[in-house]
């Protein structure tokens, strides 16, 4: 992947470190997972890219999370026939260019 791939609204996979992870102490994602690149913000120090995490698992009802639609799983090559929703309530963030991941 170049660094021109990270682009607002694309998916990539990514080492996604969950909120409550984070809480219990953990520092990096424990798997590479696919996630939605919310936005991309160019900066002088490096791109400073946000991260909302895609997943299987239902989101429990006070969680802000959308389902994506079958055609929109298609066009971003994820599996189409497995439902799968973007969580918007918690995010990652790195600077491209100078991540250990990106």
């Amino acid at each position: 992947m170049s660094y021109d791939d990270i682009r607002t609204a694309t998916v990539i996979r990514y080492p996604y470190l969950w909120a409550r992870e984070a809480r219990a102490g953990e520092t990096e994602g424990r798997k590479e997972r696919p996630v939605a690149v919310g936005v991309r913000v160019v900066r002088a120090d490096g791109d400073l890219v946000l991260f909302f995490p895609i997943t299987t698992k239902e989101p429990e009802k006070a969680r802000f999370a959308v389902e994506i639609p079958a055609i929109e799983r298609r066009r971003a090559g994820l599996d189409a026939d497995r439902r799968l929703w973007i969580i918007l309530d918690e995010f990652n963030s790195d600077l491209v260019g100078k991540s250990f991941y990106l």
